[in-house]
């Protein structure tokens, strides 16, 4: 698969899971505050989960994005802080990815 179909796939996927995860909760439960840990606990705490992995979705979404733009501006496989040529094997795992490792760690 070339990688403007790779990343196009990436981008409904990741649009998709957002689009649900932005959903209202249909199950609120019997919320209450007190010292016990009850359903309102549980329910606070799945939703700091999903929280976190939607702003995980978004930084990933924002590097599909930039990726398809590369490719357009005809950049793709470069890093986008130091030029250099993004090595093949990391490309083929993160299609997405904008930076070299070296880079990326710095993130």
């Amino acid at each position: 698969m070339d990688p403007r179909s790779t990343l196009t796939a990436k981008l409904a996927e990741i649009d998709a899971q957002m689009a649900e995860m932005e959903r209202p909760p249909t199950e609120t439960g019997g919320i209450s505050f007190g010292k016990r840990i009850g359903e309102g606990t549980s329910l606070a705490i799945d939703r700091m989960q999903q929280v976190a992995v939607h702003d995980q979705l978004q930084g990933v979404r924002a590097d599909v994005v930039r990726a398809l733009e590369k490719l357009d501006e005809d950049s793709y496989g470069r890093c986008d802080v130091c030029g250099r040529e993004i090595p093949a094997g990391r490309l083929e795992a993160l299609p997405w990815a904008v930076l070299c490792v070296e880079d990326a760690a710095r993130r």
